[in-house]
């Protein structure tokens, strides 16, 4: 019988039939979508880079061997290494995936600190399993700006095959404090793969590239400006706010701040503590009777002749996710609007080296700096690239690189994309690629992975 006491109790059981059925598909929903959540495919093996370009003739091949030796010799303190350094040798930061790219997998940094009896402790933003970096600090002593280069390491108490430096009596810089306040701004090595390509775009076509789209770039929020050589006016370009002009500038500077190794272009050192210079100043420079001409250029033009011949980094055709996926992906990667930054390709000009002349150069980036909001800003400024501002950051070979953003603050391509959207729209603060990463966000899962596996691919 249907009574008023059974219907309830009927009515009662469907309910509850009903949210066991309703919750059972909202889990098997979430998990599905967990399932298919767009994700960082990871670091893609197999070669693709660290090999000369095509066509270099026997003469500059030499010259491409001979800096390549160089880039990856060992510094000893009769060398002219410190007093203050942050790693002894080219390749040590520049190592992965090849000779010329960025951090390898395992930091030698952790272990630098004290090898051969240096007096030093591991800050506490060194990790062995983290990115190489370097520190510049955002504020001086006096309240001043700063931004300069603080060499993590001392060579005090070293004891080297070469010497010993038991006498120097350099003292390691307190960075855990300065860390602590929040004073400390980290960058990691940029890849010098496909450099000499770089280096020979003109500055006419920077230009020209700048001024390209400039409506749709107005209507997504992207600015973007040349930084200049404050003498003559050059484009700079190499560098996290592309302030150095020139790979010969870029390997002197390197030379003389990652390494303490004085050289022709930066001939003082940095730290003039006596009792801790173990070489003639400077203590790099080219060799006049030397017999070959490899053997007479100095280490700074030997290491910018190993990157200008340094061939870019080769793609992947179909590793991650096949062929198809990475052709979609790099089509919506042009319709969000990355490729208004990103620029997939410009062209060199004229060059007395044939295989640098009127060559494709598919680097993926306008080398133009951009405000990239309050959530990168690192308080440094380099020429006219302010503390919110850095160089767009080449892409290709991204499928083979470990860490992203200036710091390496992340090792998965998704949180670096996310990263690129801060500030707050209203108040006119956000970063110009938050309404490219808007649009990102807006794709299906399945699309944002397909952008993911192209980037990868690269």
């Amino acid at each position: 019988m249907d009574t008023p006491a059974a219907s309830a109790h009927a009515r009662r059981a469907c309910a509850f039939a009903c949210s066991i059925l309703c919750w059972s598909t909202i889990v098997w929903v979430a998990c599905v979508s967990a399932a298919v959540a767009a994700s960082d495919p990871g670091v893609r093996s197999g070669p693709g880079a660290g090999n000369p370009l095509s066509g270099l003739t026997p003469d500059q091949t030499t010259l491409f061997m001979a800096g390549e030796a160089s880039f990856s010799e060992v510094e000893q303190l009769t060398d002219g290494l410190g007093p203050r350094f942050n790693l002894d040798s080219c390749a040590g930061c520049h190592a992965y995936p090849a000779q010329g790219g960025s951090s390898p997998p395992v930091n030698p940094q952790a272990t630098i600190a004290t090898a051969m009896g240096a007096r030093n402790t591991v800050p506490s933003f060194i990790a062995v399993n983290g990115p190489i970096r370097e520190v510049r600090y955002k504020f001086g002593a006096n309240g001043a700006r700063d931004g300069g280069v603080h060499s993590l390491f001392v060579i005090s108490g070293r004891t080297d095959a070469s010497g010993s430096a038991a006498g120097c009596t350099a003292v390691q810089e307190d960075f855990n404090t300065q860390f602590a306040r929040g004073n400390v701004s980290l960058r990691i090595p940029t890849p010098t793969f496909g450099a000499g390509l770089m280096e020979n775009i003109p500055d006419s076509t920077l230009a020209a590239n700048l001024a390209a789209n400039a409506r749709i770039k107005a209507q997504m929020g992207i600015a973007g400006h040349l930084n200049t050589e404050g003498n003559d006016g050059r484009v700079a370009r190499f560098g996290w706010k592309a302030q150095n002009v020139s790979l010969l500038m870029f390997s002197g500077e390197a030379y003389n701040v990652e390494m303490g190794i004085t050289n022709e272009l930066f001939q003082t050192e940095r730290d003039e503590t006596p009792g801790c210079q173990f070489a003639a100043l400077p203590n790099d420079v080219g060799n006049t009777a030397a017999k070959t001409p490899a053997d007479a250029v100095s280490a700074i033009e030997k290491f910018s002749f190993f990157s200008r011949f340094l061939a870019p980094p080769a793609p992947s055709k179909d590793t991650p996710g096949g062929a198809d996926s990475i052709a979609r992906g790099r089509k919506l990667f042009e319709d969000v609007g990355c490729a208004l930054c990103h620029t997939p390709t410009l062209h060199t000009g004229n060059s007395n080296v044939a295989a640098l002349r009127n060559q494709p150069v598919n680097l993926y980036s306008d080398l133009l700096v951009h405000d990239m909001g309050p959530g990168l800003e690192d308080g440094v400024t380099q020429g006219q690239a302010g503390p919110r501002e850095f160089r767009t950051a080449p892409l290709w070979g991204l499928g083979q690189r470990l860490f992203f953003l200036h710091d390496g603050r992340t090792a998965d391509l998704k949180e670096a994309i996310q990263a690129h959207r801060s500030g707050n729209f209203l108040a006119r603060n956000e970063s110009e690629a938050s309404g490219v990463v808007k649009n990102f966000d807006r794709l299906q899962d399945e699309q944002k992975q397909d952008v993911l596996n192209f980037l990868r691919s690269l």
